[in-house]
């Protein structure tokens, strides 16, 4: 498997982490306890952080990727085009 895909993977298990903590301290803000709540927030930010690292990665890979596949050639012929 590409490490591009993987870091796509691991987002995917973070935003869902995410979720499930926000989730988490939704309940507690309605159940008024405030300090299980912030814990379950702050649980969740660092799995949103941890999810935008990854897309960060995962998108930067990919454009790394698509530069290298690029060939003199098929610029070229893009220049001559839009001339």
């Amino acid at each position: 498997m590409s490490k591009t895909w993987e870091h796509y993977q691991e987002a995917a298990r973070h935003h869902e982490r995410a979720a499930y903590h926000y989730k988490e301290a939704a309940k507690y803000v309605e159940a008024e306890e405030d300090e299980k709540a912030v814990h379950e927030a702050y649980l969740a930010h660092g799995h949103s952080q941890l999810a935008i690292h990854h897309d960060a990665e995962a998108a930067k890979q990919h454009a790394e990727r698509c530069d290298s596949v690029a060939t003199p050639s098929v610029l070229d012929g893009k220049k001559r085009s839009a001339a």
